[in-house]
């Protein structure tokens, strides 16, 4: 039986409502209406693998709802693509102590390229969409990394769900 998987996409906290702060009730929101669409796609759709890009913001949020379903979902598992061996490096303290915290939990992990290039997170999504068959999308509407990486799933056919981090609207 082919293995069901899920990737995420979304901005990073500078372009997000609430930045950095998670205290937010918005960030709060959006943490529910993502873990919400985690479980939908568990329960409705068997999917059992999800991805994350390891950023900053959306993707972080999603590995840590990932990881935290693992005791009530038996078998689901998370890998994380790493765009380059130096993503966190420029981070504070605790971010990368988040980050390296998460990674250490996660069942599999996919370094896409050793040295960063200005092209690596394009090349990191690309991948993601490319193994994913469900994209779970936090994005506003506007132009960015994000927006390219739900074109570009959309183009190859992938049901992608939309959460707009300003409206908290599903699509």
């Amino acid at each position: 039986m082919k293995v069901k998987k899920c990737a995420f996409t979304g901005h990073r906290p500078q372009s997000l409502p609430f930045g950095f702060n998670e205290s937010d009730e918005r960030c709060i929101a959006l943490k529910q209406t993502l873990r919400a669409e985690i479980i939908r796609l568990i329960e409705q759709e068997g999917v059992t693998h999800f991805i994350s890009g390891m950023a900053l913001g959306v993707d972080i949020y999603a590995a840590e709802i990932v990881l935290g379903l693992k005791s009530n979902y038996e078998g689901i598992t998370l890998e994380s693509a790493i765009p380059c061996e130096s993503q966190a490096e420029k981070w504070t303290e605790e971010q990368r102590d988040r980050y390296f915290d998460i990674a250490s939990k996660c069942d599999k992990e996919t370094l896409i390229q050793h040295h960063y290039t200005p092209d690596c997170m394009h090349k990191r999504n690309r991948y993601m969409v490319d193994q994913a068959d469900f994209i779970i999308a936090v994005w506003d509407g506007r132009p960015s990394g994000t927006g390219k990486t739900v074109q570009y799933a959309q183009r190859q056919g992938k049901p992608v769900t939309i959460i707009n981090p300003k409206t908290m609207s599903v699509d």
